[in-house]
């Protein structure tokens, strides 16, 4: 990809009558907490605590889907797909971020920053429809059941995660080519701990109406149409759960959705709560909510899919005594 994006553009161009460098002679500061360095240090052990935690637990998770057959079914098969995004997503961004945490030089290259926004914008896209996913498939277990594994075929998986990855790339695709067209002609200071897309393209010398229409679109298309069919999914499971008499039969059927309703929950507060919020005037704040939404709910996911998961916990014990007896042989 950096091959791709360093061949775009190898040459001045001009653009509204504006000369525009080399991508190799532009850099972006990103600010982050410069001016609390010692907050920057306590920051640098969390993150870097956290982004262990995201790498070990997404990884069992990925591993145990594909080694245990008793995990292969399309709850985790989706599962993975979303262990496997967690991974990439925060390694767009956190590796630089930890370096810039103990670094009194925060620069990142043109086409790095371009690589980091682009790879993350397309994670969250892609999780975002791969949550709705999710809830159809909890959807036609509950609603469903008897004709659950004809439903939710292979075929029909494989398909939906093709889908969501297709979709999000496309939407990253899209607002990434509008971004690389800008002309930058300032000091080019990111007031974030990464190049978010919306911060890359205000710092431009240009119009960037098209650009921000472009992200109120996407952010409509991706984040508030997969909310409202997760919404509907679960307006047909809670009507199916009420039907049922036995008071272990709802509790059963609401344990099945609990976990995703949880990372729903904690995916969407988030973000919610970052972009619906009254402008704050302390940017730490912003900065920091921004970071939570980055960082702590990847490292969630897993936690939260595997603390009451019987069959991960199976799957798990399973993994760990073969480990255990091929060491011992």
């Amino acid at each position: 990809m950096a091959r791709f994006y360093s061949f775009l553009w190898l040459n001045n161009i001009s653009l509204n009558g504006m000369e525009r460098t080399n991508w190799t002679e532009i850099e972006f500061i990103l600010q982050g907490l410069s001016e609390y360095p010692r907050a920057e240090k306590l920051l640098f052990v969390m993150c870097l605590m956290m982004y262990l935690v995201i790498l070990l637990g997404n990884s069992t998770l990925v591993i145990l889907t594909l080694l245990d057959s008793r995990l292969h079914t399309p709850m985790y098969f989706f599962l993975g797909n979303l262990s496997f995004l967690d991974i990439w997503y925060t390694t767009s961004f956190i590796p630089t971020m930890l370096i810039h945490f103990l670094s009194k030089k925060k620069t990142i290259s043109f086409t790095r920053c371009i690589i980091q926004m682009s790879v993350s914008y397309s994670m969250g896209s892609t999780e975002c429809v791969l949550l709705a996913v999710m809830a159809y498939d909890r959807y036609v277990a509950i609603c469903n059941p008897l004709r659950y594994s004809i439903i939710m075929s292979k075929a029909l998986c494989i398909q939906m995660s093709a889908l969501s990855w297709g979709l999000g790339f496309l939407n990253s695709l899209a607002e990434t080519i509008l971004a690389i067209r800008l002309p930058f002609c300032g000091k080019n200071v990111i007031n974030h701990f990464i190049c978010e897309i919306l911060a890359f393209v205000k710092l431009a010398c240009t119009d960037i109406f098209l650009n921000e229409i472009a992200i109120m679109l996407g952010n409509v298309i991706f984040l508030f149409s997969p909310l409202l069919l997760i919404c509907i999914s679960y307006i047909f499971i809670l009507s199916t759960v009420l039907r049922i008499n036995s008071a272990e039969g709802k509790k059963k059927a609401f344990s099945t959705c609990s976990a995703h309703v949880t990372v729903v929950t904690v995916f969407y507060g988030t973000i919610l709560f970052m972009y619906m919020k009254p402008k704050s005037k302390d940017a730490v704040f912003e900065k920091l909510i921004a970071l939570f939404y980055g960082v702590v709910t990847p490292m969630l996911n897993p936690i939260i899919y595997s603390l009451r998961n019987k069959e991960v916990h199976g799957a798990l014990r399973k993994l760990m005594t073969r480990q255990w007896f091929w060491k011992e042989a």
